[in-house]
């Protein structure tokens, strides 16, 4: 005979440890999201004051910021691919609908990776005359791509989160 007080504990319980364990997956998540926001945001910004400058005559100033905004991008890039995407690589989302749509955009997202850190590599050395003939063009190019980029990102935090992705506000 099998005690069903005890069975309907058991039941309580598992469930309960289901939901923590739920519960501490999708604050991993929302962090890691929230960490590619604020990547992004900073990049943006950065990439926002790029185009303020004359990118036909680069002087010094301008190589600064194009240095921090090439930083800035690799980051940006990381702290997708390095976390929120491995984690998905390595089997830790169960969602149907989320695995769907990181299928469908995974590809597109790879491409922009490689167009950014190719970005990145050739005017990480460049010399003036490159930079003067080339970085106006190239970083039109980037900047097309990085619209691609958050354009499927954000489809990914959507199947996620089931809202548009918005920053947390930290409570320190």
């Amino acid at each position: 005979m099998c005690d069903t007080g005890k069975v309907r504990q058991l039941r309580t319980d598992c469930i309960t440890k289901s939901d923590k364990a739920s519960t501490h997956r999708r604050t991993i998540t929302r962090k890691l999201i929230d960490d590619i926001l604020k990547q992004r945001q900073q990049m943006l910004v950065l990439l926002w004051e790029m185009t303020k400058t004359d990118l036909r005559n680069v002087d010094e100033a301008s190589k600064e910021m194009l240095d921090e905004f090439s930083t800035i991008l690799v980051d940006y890039i990381a702290a997708g691919h390095f976390g929120l995407y491995q984690r998905l690589i390595e089997g830790n989302e169960r969602r149907g609908a989320v695995l769907e749509t990181a299928r469908e955009i995974f590809p597109r997202i790879a491409k922009t990776t490689e167009i950014a850190v190719s970005f990145s590599e050739r005017f990480e050395h460049a010399d003036e005359k490159t930079l003067n003939a080339q970085l106006a063009t190239e970083l039109s190019s980037l900047a097309e791509e990085v619209t691609v980029r958050i354009e499927l990102e954000d489809q990914l935090i959507v199947a996620m989160l089931g809202s548009e992705p918005k920053l947390s506000v930290a409570t320190n």
